[in-house]
């Protein structure tokens, strides 16, 4: 292993998404990941299906697709920890670990002597992650948080969906469950830091995330835009509240988008549709006007946009350099020919004999790029190797401790 963390040992007690997401960050850049799961239940995601993966022959698996989301890379031990003695095998594993990562509910770890102070007891250099929905402390701490009532909960609902004006207006959640994900994205980089800081001090530390708390932190300009005005953003469906035309449009044969970020590609844009008077007009010459005025702008845009179809506004706007782009479904991205360059769809060999799909790794390192060693794990695959060569368990034991009810 050549990778920037093929150093470092995490051992991974989180399930389903926002936990899992960080674990496959820091095996993408080279980390021994072990992930514990339930003996004969595993992950949660596991069993989150259809769709499965399919095997050779094209028949469904028992591996659920949303498992293979966020797995790649690291090594399944199945572990009963409320018995004592998966207890003990999950402590011995954290004393030689640099990284520990867990979403169970706050205190929810404490019982079986697997909280943050009962490990670092045993290994004051130990890195732990919690990922919880509301932080380790405050009135909501000890709920239960998921990924669809934080977006509602912290606001980006009420930001998301169309104009309370337009047909079938509400509030919307966004189409993945991106809450998770960029909380998995800050546990990486909280975790990076914290290794960054052993480095220099010997020291480890804990690190506190909340589904909440990101969510909070990621409403960026709409939050500033509330937070200097005094006044809840609305929702604009596909609309931007700061630039304007940057939206979806009609064409010809579908739709749009339209990414003027500027007063010069507002120009542009006119003088390639024809209609150079706009840019001209005080109503609409700076972005600020174009904002205040959008009611009437915009619906002059779209009676003009759809005299071309998609393919031909893309051609001519690109040669002016106006931003703009198709909206697509997820078979049209996967053929996109910049997707295919960049190399964002691989296969990896799966232990059923088959290939696994995998989105790539958008990270991108010149001396320690990312490496996809492994397909997501079958449940417990790895449990006699991890057991064997970090422990030095006798097969004779480990089959016991199968027996007995704990691996």
């Amino acid at each position: 292993m050549s990778g920037a963390l093929s150093h470092i040992r995490v051992l991974d007690l989180s399930r389903v998404l926002a936990g899992p997401w960080a674990g496959q960050v820091l095996a993408d850049l080279g980390a021994e990941v072990i992930k514990v799961e339930r003996p004969g239940v595993g992950d949660d995601t596991r069993h989150w299906g259809p769709p499965y993966l399919k095997d050779a022959e094209g028949k469904d698996t028992s591996e659920a697709a949303y498992f293979l989301t966020a797995n790649r890379n690291k090594q399944s031990l199945t572990i009963d920890f409320t018995q004592p003695e998966g207890q003990r095998i999950v402590r011995e594993l954290a004393a030689q670990c640099d990284v520990v990562l867990e979403n169970f509910k706050v205190g929810g770890l404490a019982a079986y002597g697997l909280d943050y102070a009962s490990l670092k007891a045993l290994n004051p250099r130990l890195i732990y992650c919690s990922i919880t929905g509301f932080g380790q402390d405050g009135p909501y701490a000890k709920r239960a948080g998921y990924d669809f009532m934080v977006q509602g909960l912290g606001g980006l609902m009420s930001l998301t969906g169309r104009s309370d004006e337009e047909e079938g207006a509400g509030p919307m959640k966004v189409g993945v469950a991106l809450t998770d994900i960029l909380t998995g994205l800050y546990a990486s980089v909280g975790v990076l830091a914290a290794l960054n800081h052993r480095e220099q001090t010997g020291i480890g530390q804990h690190v506190d995330l909340a589904l909440l708390d990101v969510q909070v932190a990621c409403l960026a300009n709409q939050a500033m835009n509330y937070l200097t005005t005094g006044v809840p953003p609305k929702r604009l469906g596909n609309a931007h509240p700061n630039i304007v035309p940057y939206q979806d449009f009609p064409t010809a044969d579908g739709d749009i988008i339209l990414a003027v970020g500027n007063d010069s590609q507002f120009r542009k844009f006119c003088e390639v549709a024809g209609c150079t008077e706009l840019a001209d007009d005080v109503r609409f010459a700076s972005n600020k006007a174009r904002v205040a005025n959008r009611e009437v702008l915009v619906p002059m845009l779209r009676q003009t946009t759809v005299f071309k179809t998609t393919g031909e506004w893309i051609s001519l706007l690109e040669q002016a350099g106006v931003p703009c782009g198709p909206i697509n479904n997820l078979a049209q991205v996967f053929e996109d020919a910049q997707v295919k360059a960049r190399g964002l769809r691989l296969d990896l060999p799966h232990a059923l004999g088959c290939l696994a799909p995998q989105v790539a790794s958008p990270i991108r390192l010149s001396q320690t790029p990312v490496e996809y060693r492994n397909a997501p794990p079958l449940l417990g695959q790895h449990t006699e190797q991890v057991l064997q060569s970090l422990l030095g368990m006798s097969l004779e034991r480990i089959g016991e401790l199968r027996s007995a009810g704990v691996l």
